[in-house]
């Protein structure tokens, strides 16, 4: 793997750890809860992270199929699998995708997709956690990369249809409210409660 590859694998190794410990809380009373995904149960969510999982899987082999039909349910013990899969795809990549992933009629460049998928993890590993009323804070330096990686890949046109507008912070804010809050996570109210992304479906990364 190149360089740049092998750092948006380490990214990614971090981002399924931590998302990990989050989901090993499920449990099936949860699954009707509300999250901060405008809309979507616990449940709708768990689906929407297995088909990216295998979305993202599947670009290891340097082609992604798009508008396939999600599962209708996911649960997180195929999650917790389909997570170490990941890794290991893109730890054995084809040498096609190292060169670059084809998604629709689109490429792009390995290590961006790879951090775009850490970027995903992470974010909707928090979102599982605030509906379940887990206290899980993103690890600071990998908010910073992933903050990073953010402002690479969320352009205007993303507002209002993946993701909120952005939210204001103070200065000194640490790494995971401003990554959070750029992503248009609202920060305050009761677990399983908060809001966030709006106008998007099971199926669209957000």
């Amino acid at each position: 793997m190149t360089a740049a590859l092998d750092g948006a694998v380490e990214l990614l190794d971090r981002a399924l750890g931590y998302t990990r410990v989050v989901l090993a809380d499920v449990t099936d009373h949860h699954l009707d809860l509300p999250t901060p995904c405008a809309g979507w149960s616990l449940d709708d969510l768990l689906a929407h992270m297995e088909d990216a999982l295998d979305a993202f899987a599947e670009a290891a082999e340097g082609l992604v199929e798009v508008d396939r039909p999600g599962p209708a349910h996911a649960r997180t013990d195929v999650l917790q699998q389909k997570a170490c899969a990941l890794l290991g795809a893109w730890t054995r990549a084809a040498p096609v995708a190292r060169a670059g992933v084809r998604v629709g009629d689109l490429d792009l460049a390995a290590p961006l997709l790879v951090a775009t998928a850490a970027l995903e993890i992470t974010v909707h590993g928090w979102d599982v956690g605030q509906s379940t009323g887990r206290d899980a804070p993103i690890p600071d330096d990998l908010a910073r990369m992933l903050l990073a990686v953010a402002r690479t890949v969320v352009d205007p046109s993303d507002r209002g249809r993946r993701f909120d507008s952005p939210r204001p912070t103070a200065v000194g804010t640490s790494y995971d409210v401003q990554l959070l809050a750029f992503l248009g996570r609202h920060l305050t109210g009761p677990p399983g409660r908060v809001r966030g992304n709006r106008g998007t479906t099971p199926g669209v990364a957000s």
